[in-house]
């Protein structure tokens, strides 16, 4: 298909995906003259990729080819699975304050996860649960063990879905899943709260 009917197949603009191929997000079409190229199936599902990450999930290109670069090479499932997360979870922050870090090593090793701990996502963890403490907050260890049960079965469930064999297939379902799920869970949470509040304070 020409550039025209990519743009019509993935719903993204030709102006974008000219953008994109300059920025090697896309990878080139096969040539067919001087100012022409075709592309297929493969590229579609590319830019589907990268909408839901720049419009979704709202990562920077600098970020997005981190992702995308989890997708090829023969990096081993697992890193490439923990790099894709590492770039989704944002930039590098500074370290969380000592008591954050330790709590949520605690929380993390108490539910018997095994994660890298050198991860964004703990480092995050980490500052979320210092940032309470230090604004009054803090959580209930029962609460927490809520969040813990509530999460570990959403993703236990999401992971049993993740294809095995190809580590790009694999990378591309668990980013997506987890760029166009989390929207999901947080707009559930609020809605939640919301019917609670009404029922609780009346309408």
């Amino acid at each position: 298909m020409l550039v025209s009917a990519l743009a019509a197949a993935s719903g993204v603009p030709v102006p974008t995906i000219k953008y994109y191929l300059r920025e090697g997000l896309l990878p080139p079409g096969r040539a067919t003259g001087a100012t022409r190229a075709e592309y297929g199936e493969e590229h579609v599902r590319r830019l589907r990729l990268v909408r839901a990450l720049t419009e979704v999930g709202g990562l920077p290109i600098t970020r997005v080819r981190q992702v995308l670069a989890c997708l090829e090479g023969t990096t081993p499932l697992l890193t490439a699975l923990g790099t894709a997360h590492d770039a989704l979870a944002g930039p590098v922050a500074p370290p969380a304050p000592a008591a954050g870090a330790q709590a949520a090593a605690a929380l993390v090793a108490d539910a018997g996860w095994r994660v890298d701990p050198g991860c964004a996502s703990l480092s995050q963890l980490g500052a979320a649960l210092a940032a309470l403490e230090g604004a009054g907050l803090p959580v209930e260890p029962a609460a927490l063990q809520r969040y813990v049960r509530a999460a570990d079965e959403v993703a236990r469930d999401e992971v049993a879905g993740v294809p095995d064999g190809d580590a790009a297939d694999a990378v591309e379902f668990a980013v997506l899943g987890t760029v166009l799920h989390e929207p999901v869970l947080l707009a559930l949470r609020r809605l939640a709260q919301q019917h609670h509040c009404a029922a609780r304070f009346g309408d």
